[in-house]
């Protein structure tokens, strides 16, 4: 039997969170200063490739595949994380040589967010399948809150050092910043991981079985799209996800807009939100481990609640951009990130059980499955929130009121999002698929070894 991860273990695999972070962190946002501030492009370039590495991460079921049938994960985290690291010193080097010449430069750069992309989907989605296997039901919500607060801390101490060593400003300093923080990421890495998931003899590969259990990727992926529960769980992530990010771009161009906030005011905005996030996954971790007993249960209640807590914030802004400054902005600010941070601790949780319910061996495709879903959303959702603000203030005269139709749309999204994670876990009829007979028939066994 494979062993269980206890507090140490999971902190490891928090290590390997944030080295993913900081690597990302630095694509995602320095790279993209520097190409508008110091190169003078267009903002919509290192949108456009941000934007791309998250189109990459539809490979993220395929990865998760691989490392069903391999049977381990580690191989794939660290080979995520050494193309990500790759990735993230190519496209620095991109950056730098657009400076001389901008269209091979530019070139480099889409091969490099690729990478990116790639790494992020492989590394990613084996970390938390690690977790949903060897983490007990009882930690999952406080194991999801630990790995997440480290890739938080790593984005946070990554960006400070980053920034303290980029100053002055030169192309070298750039490329060594970047080249150090990737190769310091593939070391913690290596070390945190020594050991962690064991010889894996514990659970022998899909490639032990026979051969004509060995389906293929399209095969694997067919199969788990025909459970109702991942496929009502990938939609739940879809719908969750899209509104979460849509509401990114335009809070403080809001606050800006409608309740004449500063630059500096509406980034501590930001920092109310996301102290309010923080509070949220606190409160979803101590509510999984103190309802440990009942555990899913638990997380999907908080789920649900989570998704209306935030709808009914989003309702709050929707009155804030039609009452102007009489309306509680911060506070209301606040209760969005606590709900944002509740819904979506408890929604990882849950993932975690999922991710091993159904035909056995299919971890990595249905985590695979929820990690691209997630990565779609977040491509759309800041694009699609902006795009919906420029629009409706074109068509309504009120900018607040503009503002507000946005808001209620989003805070729509998490009503639907809440319907459908209140129906996870409940017995559904379903007329027989093409792979209802064989899924049933292969799940049983796990189920009863549960």
């Amino acid at each position: 039997m494979s062993r269980v991860f206890g507090w140490i273990d999971i902190v490891r695999l928090g290590l390997v969170q944030a080295c993913l972070g900081s690597i990302v962190v630095l694509t995602t946002s320095t790279l993209n200063r520097v190409m508008v501030v110091e190169l003078a492009l267009p903002a919509l370039l290192p949108g456009l490739l941000v934007a791309l590495h998250y189109a990459v991460q539809l490979t993220r079921p395929r990865m998760g595949h691989g490392s069903d049938v391999g049977g381990r994960r580690t191989p794939w985290i660290i080979g995520g994380i050494a193309t990500l690291g790759v990735g993230g010193v190519l496209a620095a080097l991109a950056t730098v040589w657009m400076a001389s010449s901008r269209g091979p430069g530019i070139a480099l750069a889409v091969a490099a967010f690729v990478l990116i992309g790639l790494g992020v989907s492989a590394s990613g989605t084996s970390i938390l399948v690690l977790l949903a296997k060897r983490v007990p039901a009882g930690r999952r919500a406080a194991a999801a809150t630990i790995v997440w607060l480290m890739m938080i801390l790593g984005f946070a101490v990554t960006a400070g050092v980053a920034g303290q060593l980029l100053d002055p400003y030169s192309p070298a300093r750039l490329l060594a910043v970047v080249g150090g923080v990737a190769v310091a990421a593939l070391g913690v890495t290596l070390l945190a991981l020594r050991g962690v998931e064991g010889d894996g003899r514990a659970l022998p590969p899909a490639s032990a079985e026979p051969a004509a259990a060995k389906p293929s990727f399209r095969e694997a992926l067919a199969q788990v799209w025909d459970e109702p529960e991942a496929r009502r769980f990938t939609v739940f992530v879809f719908l969750s996800m899209l509104a979460y990010s849509a509401q990114d771009l335009i809070l403080e161009p809001f606050a800006g807009t409608v309740f004449g906030y500063t630059p500096g005011e509406s980034t501590s905005l930001a920092g109310v939100q996301h102290g309010g996030v923080l509070a949220g996954m606190l409160l979803a971790a101590f509510a999984g481990g103190r309802f440990g007993g009942r555990e899913f249960g638990s997380l999907r209640s908080w789920t649900v609640g989570g998704c209306i807590a935030s709808a009914l914030a989003l309702f709050g802004l929707v009155a804030a951009g039609l009452l102007g400054p009489v309306w509680p902005f911060k506070a209301t600010v606040f209760v969005l990130g606590v709900a944002n941070g509740a819904f979506s601790i408890a929604a990882i949780g849950s993932m975690m059980r999922l991710a091993g319910e159904g035909r056995a061996r299919r971890e990595g495709v249905r985590m695979g499955l929820w990690g691209a879903a997630q990565a779609i959303a977040f491509g759309l959702g800041g694009l699609a929130g902006a795009a919906a603000s420029d629009l409706a203030r074109r068509l309504i005269e009120s900018p607040g009121a503009a503002y507000a139709s946005v808001f209620f749309v989003e805070a729509l999204l998490f009503l639907a999002a809440a319907v459908l994670a209140a129906r996870i876990g409940q017995p559904t009829p379903r007329s027989p698929g093409p792979y209802a007979r064989t899924s049933a028939t292969a799940a049983s066994p796990a189920l009863e070894a549960r």
